[in-house]
Parts: structure tokens; C-alpha cells; sequence
């Protein structure tokens, strides 16, 4: 009888040890941070894949913005988006039980970026279509039907996404419009955030459809970190919103992008293409 419970109290305190152990694994996962308003080390690389384009077609000073958050609409078994690696590698909870992480931090961002771009002056606004699974891709309340017709009437239109974590993402970059000339938007923002090749994957949903693909960055690292720590995240999101609503502005006054008597901040450098 004493063998028995002795057994149990091993066992139970073993149980209690390694839930303690996990616990601050966790904790230490999330506290270790190295936060920085450098939006290159907090995004990471941007995509190295060969991409020749250069965005030079102007654009109009009013030009209408529309902001979509990537999966808004695909929340089913496919297409839902990556659930970072804080979830898939290192077991956290989900930031939301019942959409991916990336969805998640796709919907503040857009939120916070339409709230910017206004009081920047940007003729900027979001959709949302509410309904988390829509199946058929051409129903007219999906992210890709609503900016279809948004980019037909002469509207600028791109979707928020995170990249996947480790080899399965690519990392930060601009996916330009397939049957479209790159504008200067297109060319501030890649130069910015990096740029993928026009064909990537052989043209996706959304480009075919004249919508851009924004990648933040993987899902994963100090990025993911500092947007899980509640210490950092409205600093993290402020951040990106603000370098976007500055590559939009810069984009529209084209003059921006290759003018060297800009202040330091206001000014690119000039880029290499591959």
C-alpha cells in the first residue's frame, strides 16, 4: 500500500514538474525580447526569389486605397493561413480559437492602418466580409470579388498577410498585380517591405484579380514575439501601419522615391533589382 502511493506522489509530482517547466518555457518564449523600431530587424529578410519589375506608372493624388485582411473570408480546413510558429512549433494557444493566428493579426493591422492612413490624409478604406468561410471564391462578398471590382473602377487594392514560419514561408514582400503595370505605390512599397515576382507560384488568386499581396514577414521569430507580448504589440502593429501608410504616401508623390535633397527619413536609397 505504501509502494502504491509512494508511486502516485512520484508520479503526480513529476506531472506538476513538467507542467511547471512547460509553463515557464512558455513564459520565457514570450518575455525574451529584443524589440526594435528597426522595421527590417523586426520583419526579417524580405523574399530573395528574382524579381525584375520597377513600379513607375503614376498614379492619381486622391487615389482610392482599399485595405483587405488576407483570409478574411477562408477560415475553413483550407486557406485559412499559417498559425505562426508560436502555435504550431512551440504549442502556445491560438490568439483566437476560432480563426488562424495570422487572420488574427491580419484584421489589427488593417484596422490600424486605415486609422493612420486618415489622419495622414490617405483617401483610404477597409473591407471586411464578416463571414469567416465563404466557399466559392467569386461570390461577391469575398475579399477577391469586393477588390476585384474596387481596382476595375481605378482603386488601389491589396491584402495584409504573414508569411509562413521557417522554410515554408518565403518572407517579406510586395506580390504585384499580374495583367498590370507596377505603379509607384507598388514600387515604394517593395521598396520597403522587399518584392516577389510578378508570376509567383504562377500568379495567385488575388493578383489575377489586380488586388496586391502585402507579406509582412513570416509569422515567427521577434515579429511573432513582440506582436504575442502585450508589452509590445500595439508598438509592433503602430510600427508596420506606419512605415505602409508612409510607402503610400511616397508612392503617390512619386517625386519621393528617387529624390535625394529628402530629409534622411523621408528619402530611399537607391535599390538593386535583380
Amino acid at each position: 500500500m505504501f509502494f502504491v502511493k509512494s508511486r502516485f506522489l512520484n508520479i503526480f509530482y513529476l506531472s506538476l514538474f513538467c507542467t511547471f517547466s512547460y509553463a515557464l518555457s512558455q513564459l520565457n518564449f514570450i518575455s525574451n525580447l529584443n524589440y526594435t523600431n528597426n522595421l527590417e530587424l523586426l520583419i526579417g529578410k524580405g523574399s530573395n526569389l528574382p524579381s525584375s519589375w520597377i513600379g513607375t506608372k503614376e498614379v492619381n493624388k486622391d487615389i482610392p486605397i482599399l485595405i483587405l485582411a488576407g483570409h478574411a473570408d477562408s477560415q475553413g480546413l483550407a486557406g485559412s493561413g499559417t498559425s505562426g510558429e508560436s502555435v504550431d512549433k512551440f504549442g502556445l494557444d491560438p490568439m483566437d480559437p476560432e480563426i488562424s493566428d495570422e487572420l488574427f493579426w491580419n484584421l489589427k493591422l488593417q484596422e490600424s492602418i486605415v486609422k493612420i492612413g486618415k489622419k495622414r490624409g490617405l483617401n483610404i478604406r477597409s473591407y471586411d466580409p464578416g463571414i469567416r468561410n465563404i466557399d466559392d471564391a467569386n461570390d461577391p462578398k469575398t475579399n477577391w470579388s469586393v477588390g476585384k471590382k474596387f481596382a476595375q473602377t481605378g482603386g488601389y487594392a491589396i491584402e495584409i498577410h504573414f508569411d509562413s514560419y521557417g522554410h515554408y514561408g518565403v518572407g517579406a514582400g510586395l506580390i504585384p498585380p499580374f495583367f498590370e503595370q507596377p505603379n509607384t505605390i507598388d514600387e515604394s512599397i517593395a521598396r520597403k517591405f522587399g518584392r516577389f515576382p510578378i508570376s509567383f507560384r504562377g500568379g495567385l488568386g488575388a493578383p489575377r484579380r489586380q488586388i496586391r499581396i502585402l507579406e509582412i514577414g513570416k509569422l515567427e521569430g521577434s515579429l511573432e514575439k513582440n506582436l504575442r507580448n502585450l508589452k509590445t504589440r500595439q508598438k509592433t502593429i503602430k510600427l508596420i501601419s506606419n512605415e505602409l501608410v508612409k510607402a503610400f504616401l511616397h508612392g503617390i508623390h512619386s517625386n519621393a522615391l528617387f529624390n535625394p535633397t529628402l530629409d534622411v527619413v523621408d528619402t530611399f536609397l537607391p535599390a538593386k533589382y535583380l
